[in-house]
Order: C-alpha cells, then structure tokens, then sequence
C-alpha cells in the first residue's frame, strides 16, 4: 500500500452510524471553547478518534460473480468447520468457516460476500467476551444473515460483538436482493466477523493472512 493509498484510507468519509458521535463531539467542543478549555481538548481528541474509527472508504469487488468476498477487513483467526448458527436452521452438517478479527484500528463496515437473497436473519442476545476467543462464536452477542445463491446453496455472515463492542448495525431485511461488496451494516469498537461457506466450497485464505473487506477473494463459486 502506497502512502496516497494509506492517506485516503485514514481520511474516508464517515459511516453514517458515527455521526451522532460527531455531532455530539463537536457541539462539546464549541461549549467547552466558551466555559472549559480542557473539555474542547477532550472532545476535540474525541471526535478524531470517531472519525478514525468510523472511516467508510470506497472498495472496488472484483468483477467475478463466482468469488466470496471478504465480509470485513481485519485478521483471519481461525478456517475450520463449524456448524451454522442453530437460529438459522440449516441444519447440523459443518461447513468452512472463517472467523475474521477487527481490531480498534481496522476499518469496521460490513460488506456482502456475495450477490443473492437474504433469506433469514436473527438476533441473539450472549455476552461480550474478547472477539478473539474460541468461545466468541457460540457465546457473544450476534446477527446471523444467512444468503441464498443462485444456485440454491446457502452462505451465513455473522457479526458478532466483541468485549468493548456493544451495537451490532445490521440494515438488511429478509428478502432483500443484495449484491457482492455493497454495505449492509457496522460493529461499533471492536468486533468479530464470520463466514460460513456453502456445503463443498474449501476456503482459499489462511490463519493470519489480513482481509479487506468487499476485495479480498475468500473462496471461488465451484
């Protein structure tokens, strides 16, 4: 990456979920301007960091209708089988899945891994555990989204909070026709993203290799 690319990806536009942070960061600053200095350094110090954390650049997908894209930018924790989220009821076979690491300085806006129809999405109330544990998947907070490809198979995206995260954004609707790299929502200060391929698709990423999400190409369409 290239310093103009590193430049622009520190000063994207922010997402939409930061902006009542913003507002209410700078309107801090003009009240602290007039009665307390130390409190306009304060908000001032806020609002960087939301503007930082909430950074929403463009990303271009390959123009590929067989690639699974990334859901999230970050760090793959871990690629084994698993069985897909019970709420979903997809049954118990495992499939490949991915789990995908946002660290505070990763940029936290979701994509779709893949053009289809969203066919169940379900909320689940658990904990708010380190996103890096094992037990992240199965105990913590989550938004199942399960896609129906073309072909009738199904892929299941999970946004999961983590310990500092508490506000999944998800604004997708059962039903909806969604397409491979558009936004579909935000994990607010840290989080966890999974993604369960469909049944006979192998992953094409390792443990440890860096995601962007809407590009990176995570598994082909057989």
């Amino acid at each position: 990456m290239t310093f103009g690319d590193t430049l622009r990806l520190v000063l994207a536009p922010p997402h939409e979920a930061g902006r009542p942070f913003i507002v209410g960061g700078v309107i801090a600053i003009v009240i602290g301007w007039f009665f307390a200095g130390w409190l306009a350094w304060l908000a001032l110090i806020f609002v960087l960091l939301c503007l930082f954390f909430f950074r929403d650049p463009e990303r271009v997908p390959p123009g590929r209708s067989s690639a699974i894209l990334a859901p999230a930018d970050g760090r793959v924790m871990s690629v084994a089988p698993a069985t897909p989220p019970t709420e979903l009821g997809l049954g118990s076979i495992p499939r490949w899945r991915i789990s995908i690491f946002l660290s505070i300085l990763d940029v936290h806006v979701n994509r779709v891994p893949v053009t289809g129809v969203v066919t169940r999405i379900a909320h689940r109330h658990g904990s708010f555990t380190i996103a890096t544990s094992d037990q992240a998947s199965e105990e913590n907070e989550r938004n199942a989204i399960a896609i129906r490809l073309g072909d009738g198979r199904d892929l299941v995206v999970v946004q999961i909070a983590g310990m500092i995260a508490r506000r999944i954004v998800c604004y997708l609707r059962e039903g909806d026709t969604v397409h491979a790299g558009a936004r579909f929502g935000i994990i607010r200060f840290g989080s966890r993203t999974d993604l369960y391929l469909p049944e006979g698709i192998r992953p094409l990423v390792a443990e440890g290799q860096t995601m962007i999400g809407g590009e990176t190409v995570i598994a082909e369409l057989g």
